[in-house]
């Protein structure tokens, strides 16, 4: 064999130990690669799992402890918080933006027009998106409360409240106590269910990871 020969023969065989090198790299470290990034295969990144509080040791893809609806892939495949019922702030709640409105829960004015979502009327019932559920939401603390005054954040606009302030007015009035409407109902109490388990009687707040939601 010629010099030229053997030199070629050798790195050729460089050429085929390098080749199977990689290939064992690769296939090792496909599946090490997977778990590492969802560690319990839940279709959730681990990152984004501790991001929002999460178990990534868990598979919790059904759970939902902001009790939107949307299950926790549902809220991170739209780019939702999961322990934000409303996360773009627009008085609708993430499950029935996705489900029932066609908006997006991380866009408070999907359509560009000018009209926050849960103040658009999509099946024009005279009704707004955001107060479409009230009657079979059982307790206010299904709706973001930002300053824990008994109103919900999406009827402080309608009543002319602020969202961040507990007593818009400074009248040493929690707005949740006012009778904005002289009705005889205060306004945390406006759009309860009739058993609201959350009116005067005590407030219950839970946060279950294991409330199933629907994974959209």
């Amino acid at each position: 064999m010629t010099y030229v020969q053997l030199k070629g023969a050798t790195r050729l065989r460089n050429l085929f130990a390098l080749a199977a090198i990689l290939t064992l790299s690769l296939v090792g470290a496909g599946p090490a690669s997977a778990s590492a990034s969802d560690t319990d295969r839940d279709g959730m990144p681990n990152r984004w799992e501790r991001a929002h509080n999460l178990n990534p040791s868990v598979a919790n893809a059904r759970g939902n402890p902001d009790r939107d609806s949307l299950a926790n892939l549902g809220e991170y495949r739209n780019h939702a918080n999961p322990r934000d019922e409303d996360t773009d702030n627009d008085g609708a709640d993430d499950g029935d933006e996705v489900k029932n409105f066609d908006s997006e829960p991380d866009d408070r004015d999907s359509d560009d027009d000018g009209t926050r979502d849960g103040d658009e009327d999509e099946d024009g019932d005279e009704v707004d998106d955001e107060d479409e559920d009230d009657l079979t939401e059982p307790c206010v603390a299904d709706d973001d409360d930002r300053d824990s005054d008994g109103v919900d954040d999406e009827d402080e606009n309608e009543s002319g409240t602020r969202p961040g302030d507990s007593d818009s007015d400074d009248d040493g009035v929690e707005d949740g106590d006012e009778d904005l409407d002289e009705d005889g109902v205060d306004q945390e109490d406006e759009d309860d269910a009739d058993d609201d388990r959350c009116d005067d009687g005590g407030d219950e707040d839970e946060d279950d990871d294991d409330e199933d939601g629907d994974e959209d």
